[in-house]
């Protein structure tokens, strides 16, 4: 592979003639391959989120969208399911995938990481990877690389034998993936060893690192050989999106290099602007969706804490999760048509706004795009951003090279001006067309709309009436044949003759309609329940992963004195927690880490502790603001105390900071009254603990600096061992971004979780806010605490569940509905009907959870009742794709307002999937 000798941070690093990989070149101009230039569209497409049955019919199907190439995530943690034990067999099976690309006639942009992010569990990172505490995921660091390479060693030989063009259709391969949102301390040297590995497995096509938001050198660390590309996510309706996307064209073409967007959305009014402003390869995501399978979702997703992921991978895109085309995907093929039909003049165009202003009665761009094409003459996107009425369109007017021509509402017109008409055999010029040319011919120019169509010839202007389905408009100018097919017939565009004559396409036969939900009110109930692993006594609780279990749950059990005992505290504790005390179930837990305080009044004397938690997922996103979200972090019960006593310290704090001079004033914790609003303030007070203790500052609203001077070091997870006990385990929730040195340990507290540990000793504790007039409401409290100790663990990893949820059983015929306790389980084995195309299974209840299998594997969980926010697609659902026999079912009752039931399982065929 040839590198270029400077760094990406300068505008010269890329030689103009520079080829990129074997085959492929990359300049400022755009993509070059298959003999000439190439504007690529690209749609998100995985194999991990779809039954092995069902690859080649979801590739064929964006093929026939007109998009020319699917990008693809190789999630680590799919093919390394324990550490060193790899599977590329059946839907692991990436090879056979790529293989059936290729003969879909598609190009592949393949993602391997390590890092994926893609709302998967941990972002593709082992679990495993948190139990080395000297191990620092995305990070310069030996450990870490050390893993990444064994992984590499794997995945990339399978990638380097399918590049293009020699044996497949692998066109650039992506290292990590938005390393702009995270916080690495050295790009350079991580990007670099993650290149490297790429060159020595042989890899000749483009090396790309994706920018989340905007920062080339926080993706790339300016890396030579490794080619900046960009995510956007701009809200579709923004009317600043093309000088942004425009910045970054310019900022890569001064490095002679095209803009590839990586990933945006999925609506392709947006796509047409992308276009129009200089984006080379457009990748919406998630266009074609998927099934997030199994315990494969990940925890706490775009900044809100707590959030998980549903089962359904599915954002919209013009697929949806079980394979139906949605509106958008006739939007994807009159695109491609476009794309065709203008060919390397367009991929080669270059950005730049258009000549004269464009004056609209309909919101729009406050900066329109338009592109210079190759061979003279130039596109215009003009975006209607306004709704439509109804179901008809609401037309606003645009005033294009003072022209008044129709825009449809909630559309992007490719309008073409002042293009040589030369290649379609006319001497004349295109002067204006107000529709997308989506065919053109030796004196015939096909356009696509649904509003009157303006075309200016020379200086003939010709006005088509608006077609509608089945029946095209056709005019005539400057010895021309102009005609104007309706959206509809435009997607079934076969070929046109010189006098005008359409040829469509077939129309595919009308699916049939959705058969009406099926209510299933019988099933056989297993007199057996899942075996369990015995995990060993720990005098604190371990994480799951330590004991082996990297998706599953676990069984914590100890008894505790709590004679005096008004509370417990819950630290650490991630991700689903059914909690008893003496034999009473608590509301189910999902505080990822956050610190719980339990009532225990009620119980007294020596009572049976259990909690059985379940890993929903890992952190995919690097959230500080719970223990839990953090990237790496790992899963368990935490730790539990006893509440000792509680004492209000709200009082006597020295005030630093301001005006505040010399001895400092004493006043209650936020109570300084300045002029400063807004500016910090630091208040100071000594606290002395006997024991282990919990600062917990009530009334926290924006983050605050709390830095603890003279003490122990400890975390802002409230996680740490307490003195004079040992473990083999490293507790749950450890910061190991801390140095476990110095005197001084400082904080960022978060209203999630406004909590700071502090061990037995003296300790001088400053609190940093923002000044309020009002004082902020701030009042702090100090827990003292003793561990829970003595903890009984066992284990019940996914393969262990799979094992007992496939394996034929004995049951007992039940009626639904099926009343549960709070903490009781039930195994149902319930009989479906044939399904060609699959079934969508709704569990109808309150205060249960729902796991289920079918064909050998875990289809997914659902949650009803009281539970945290979910995001991706419909939550309440699960997918038992066709041809996956079987179907079992494990249903736990939780306690809440409500008696855990389950009312009723509702069948429903996969067509029934809508839009999300």
């Amino acid at each position: 592979m040839s590198h270029p000798t400077t760094t990406l941070g300068q505008s010269t690093a890329f030689d103009r003639s520079a080829t990129l990989g074997h085959g492929i070149a990359l300049d400022a101009r755009g993509i070059r391959f298959e003999g000439g230039p190439q504007l690529v569209l690209c749609a998100s497409l995985f194999y991990f989120r779809l039954p092995r049955e069902q690859w080649r019919a979801r590739l064929a199907q964006v093929r026939a969208s007109g998009y020319t190439c699917v990008d693809v995530y190789l999630p680590w943690n799919f093919h390394e399911t324990a550490p060193g034990r790899w599977s590329f067999e059946g839907r692991r099976d990436v090879a056979a995938f790529l293989d059936l690309a290729q003969e879909e006639g598609l190009y592949v942009i393949a993602r391997p990481g390590p890092y994926i992010c893609s709302e998967w569990d941990g972002g593709a990172l082992p679990a495993w990877l948190g139990l080395d505490p000297q191990l620092r995921v995305r990070q310069h660091e030996p450990r870490f690389l050390d893993r990444v390479t064994a992984w590499f060693d794997q995945a990339l030989p399978l990638l380097a034998e399918r590049q293009y063009p020699a044996d497949g259709p692998v066109i650039m391969v992506q290292l990590e993936n938005e390393l702009d949102f995270f916080d690495c301390e050295d790009r350079t040297g991580y990007l670099t060893a993650l290149r490297d590995q790429a060159v020595r497995h042989g890899i000749t096509v483009p090396l790309i690192a994706c920018s989340g938001q905007g920062d080339l050198q926080g993706a790339t660390g300016d890396v030579p050989g490794v080619v900046p590309a960009c995510n956007f996510y701009p809200d579709d309706d923004s009317p600043h999106i093309e000088p942004e996307v425009r910045r970054y064209a310019e900022l890569l073409a001064e490095r002679d290099l095209p803009l590839l967007i990586t990933e945006t959305n999925r609506l392709h009014r947006t796509l047409r602007r992308l276009l129009a402003s200089g984006a080379s390869l457009i990748a919406p995501y998630l266009q074609s969706s998927g099934w997030n399978f199994g315990y494969t979702p990940s925890a706490g997703n775009w900044g809100r804490p707590g959030n998980l992921m549903s089962h359904g991978y599915d954002f919209g895109g013009y697929v949806s999760s079980t394979g139906t085309e949605r509106p958008e995907y006739a939007e994807a093929q009159i695109l491609a048509r476009v794309i065709d039909t203008l060919g390397p003049r367009l991929a080669l165009a270059t950005p730049t706004t258009p000549h004269t202003p464009v004056t609209t009665d309909f919101p729009t761009s406050s900066s329109p795009s338009a592109l210079r094409l190759d061979g003279g003459g130039r596109l215009l996107a003009v975006p209607h951003l306004g709704t439509r009425t109804g179901t008809a369109a609401a037309p606003g007017t645009a005033v294009v090279n003072g022209v008044p021509v129709a825009v449809a509402a909630d559309s992007c017109p490719l309008m073409l001006m002042d293009v040589p008409l030369g290649p379609w055999g006319h001497d004349g010029t295109l002067t204006l067309a107000s529709a997308d040319l989506v065919a053109a011919g030796e004196g015939v120019l096909v356009f696509s709309s649904e509003v009157p169509v303006t075309v200016v010839v020379g200086d003939t202007r010709v006005e088509i009436p608006a077609p509608t389905a089945g029946a095209p408009q056709r005019a005539t100018a400057a010895g021309l044949t102009l005609v104007a097919l309706s959206p509809a017939d435009a997607v079934r565009l076969h070929g046109t003759d010189r006098d005008g004559t359409i040829r469509l396409d077939t129309p595919s036969p009308a699916r049939p309609a959705a058969s009406e939900p099926v209510a299933v009110r019988h099933a056989r109930r297993r007199a057996d329940t899942a075996p369990e692993r015995a995990a060993g006594r720990h005098e604190l609780p371990p994480t799951l992963e330590s004991l082996a279990v990297y998706r599953g749950r676990g069984t914590y059990r100890t008894t505790t004195d709590l004679t005096d005992i008004d509370e417990l505290l819950l630290v650490g504790a991630a991700d689903i927690v059914d909690l008893s005390v003496a034999d009473r179930a608590r509301p189910t837990i999902a505080d990822f880490g956050a610190t719980r305080r339990i009532d225990v009044r009620e119980a007294t004397g020596a009572v049976e502790v259990e909690a059985v938690v379940e890993i929903w997922g890992h952190a995919n996103f690097d959230d500080a603001r719970l223990p839990a979200l953090r990237l790496g972090a790992l899963r368990g019960l935490g730790t539990l105390w006893t509440v000792r006593e509680t004492t209000d310290v709200s009082a006597l704090w020295e005030v630093h900071g301001h005006w505040a001079g010399r001895p400092a004033p004493l006043r209650e914790l936020g109570g300084w009254s300045s002029t400063r609003v807004g500016l910090p303030v630091t208040y100071t007070r000594e606290i002395r603990t006997a024991t282990a203790a919990a600062l917990h500052l009530k009334g926290v609203v924006e983050p605050v600096r709390v830095t603890v001077a003279d003490g122990e070091p400890h975390t802002a997870g409230m996680v740490h061992e307490p003195l004079g006990v040992d473990t083999a385990h490293e507790p749950l929730g450890v910061d190991m971004a801390h140095e476990p040195l110095g005197i001084d340990t400082v904080h960022t507290v978060h209203a999630e979780d406004p909590w700071i540990p502090l061990p037995a000793g003296t300790h001088r504790v400053s609190v940093t806010l923002p000044h309020h007039p009002s004082g902020g409401g701030l009042r702090a409290e100090l827990l003292t605490l003793d561990p829970v100790t003595d903890w009984t663990c066992s284990a019940q990893d996914d393969d262990l569940l799979t094992a007992f949820a496939t394996a034929s059983a004995p049951g007992q015929e039940v009626q639904l509905p099926l009343v549960l306790a709070p903490g009781e389980e039930a195994w149902l084995d319930v009989d479906l009907p044939p399904s060609h195309d699959g079934l969508l299974l709704r569990p109808d209840g309150t205060q249960i959870r729902v796991t289920g299998w079918a064909g050998g594997e875990c289809v997914g969980r659902v949650w009803a009742g009281d539970r945290p926010d979910f995001s991706g697609g419909d939550a309440n659902v699960l997918w038992v794709p066709p041809g996956w026999s079987g179907l079992t079912l494990l249903v736990r009752g939780a306690a809440g307002p409500k008696a855990p039931e389950l009312r009723m399982l509702r069948l429903e065929s996969s067509d029934s999937e809508g839009p999300q």
